[in-house]
């Protein structure tokens, strides 16, 4: 059964508020589209690396699993970020800064 899609604006929301909680860093670099928008979560591990995450449809199991998309060093990443926003204006994109490389992501609540 496929997944129920959560507007992105409130999704947005929530997982900001959620990373506050645990006193994790982040801000919107950059504001998509509040209802149908995607997004890309990137984690500045402030060594000069970061990681980028995006939701990407799995066929076998009809979820949207997060994947990293980009990782190594930060100015790549931030490249990956542009060509993305280039082709997809519409694309959230949320920065973390975290030296252990937290995003909850993987956390249940955050699918």
């Amino acid at each position: 059964m496929a997944e129920a899609r959560l507007a992105a604006g409130i999704w947005v929301s929530a997982y900001l508020a959620r990373l506050g909680a645990a006193n994790i860093p982040a801000y919107v670099a950059a504001h998509g589209d509040d209802t149908a928008g995607a997004v890309l979560v990137k984690c500045a591990r402030l060594d000069g690396t970061a990681q980028l995450y995006a939701r990407e449809w799995d066929f076998e199991t009809d979820t949207r699993p997060w994947q990293i998309t980009a990782n190594g060093p930060e100015r790549e990443v931030d490249e990956a970020i542009r060509r993305q926003r280039g082709f997809d204006p519409d694309l959230w994109v949320i920065e973390i800064e975290s030296r252990e490389g937290r995003t909850l992501l993987d956390e249940d609540g955050l699918a």
